[in-house]
């Protein structure tokens, strides 16, 4: 009994220093983390020219907002904020339709070819055109200085197929065999059972899809640099950390360019603006990364 009792008092201390160590980690790891974020957030609201003397780390030295309006001075940048919210939209939505419908026909026991299709959109994965034949492509289509130049080319994705695939793959088929028995088709099997199980795979498919459209600025730069009005906010923000960076940081370039500010942190203020509205998006679709979430459902 003594001998037992000695055993669970060791687990019993091992434990502890195992949950302590654990924590401690956890706490480094989100230091290291959010550090970088709120450097930058501080140095976003400091005063550009104190900013150069260092020592920010996290609180501000000497509070001011001309970062901020500096950069939302920027002529275009509401055309591109309204242009980059309707692509990151629109581009979402169609894009995660075309994936869980091709994923779920490619996922079905009866389909055809379906690992040799699948062996082609993986090579495509890592292979492809170039810049050039691409534009070639896209002009002759008449996408470029287009919206849709922004949505149609990243409808399709072999990554984000494959993903949903292999989700799909995972559910049991028992649940599709009783729908048949009652008479239902593919479509209802895929608007009624599969999607609403892939909820979770949706959400993650969606927010990559989400962060790439919000975060690109070199396909408008690229097919619709004539066109303002298909301005996008990562582009126009570009630009603007281009023209700052090529000004200097001398004290009369800065007094030239916006008073106080700095391509510093003129681009630290840039970065928190792009950066916050997938921060606001994140926790909403949190909740949906859970795997397994058909486990227990049916026993086979």
């Amino acid at each position: 009994m003594e001998k037992k009792n000695s055993n669970k008092i060791k687990t019993s201390a091992w434990d502890k220093v195992f949950v302590v160590c654990n924590t401690l980690f956890m706490i480094a790891f989100v230091v290291i983390t959010l550090y970088p974020v709120l450097n930058t957030l501080a140095i976003s609201f400091n005063d550009g020219t104190d900013a150069l003397r260092g020592g920010i780390y996290l609180w501000p030295r000497k509070w001011t907002l001309k970062n901020y309006i500096t950069v939302l001075e920027k002529q275009n940048l509401i055309t591109g904020a309204y242009i980059t919210v309707a692509r990151t939209v629109v581009g979402t939505l169609l894009a995660l339709a075309a994936n869980a419908i091709l994923a779920f026909i490619v996922s079905r026991k009866d389909f055809l070819f379906k690992q040799e299709l699948s062996l082609f959109w993986v090579i495509t994965m890592y292979v492809n055109g170039g810049m050039i034949p691409t534009f070639l492509l896209y002009k002759s289509l008449g996408l470029t200085n287009s919206f849709w130049v922004y949505v149609i080319p990243g409808m399709f994705s072999a990554f984000n197929m494959l993903v949903i695939r292999t989700y799909m793959t995972g559910i049991p088929d028992s649940l599709e065999e009783s729908a048949q028995l009652d008479g239902a088709g593919y479509t209802t099997i895929f608007i009624k059972i599969i999607s609403p199980l892939c909820k979770p795979v949706y959400a993650t498919v969606a927010l990559f899809v989400a962060v790439g459209q919000w975060n690109s600025w070199f396909d408008a730069m690229l097919y619709n640099r004539m066109s303002s009005n298909l301005t996008t906010l990562q582009y126009e923000l570009m630009k603007l950390l281009s023209s700052v960076s090529n000004q200097g940081t001398s004290a009369e370039a800065m007094k030239n360019a916006a008073g106080t500010v700095t391509p510093t942190s003129v681009r630290a203020a840039a970065t928190i603006l792009t950066m916050l509205p997938i921060i606001c998006l994140y926790p909403f679709l949190q909740r949906y990364f859970v795997t397994g979430l058909t486990i227990g459902g049916v026993k086979e």
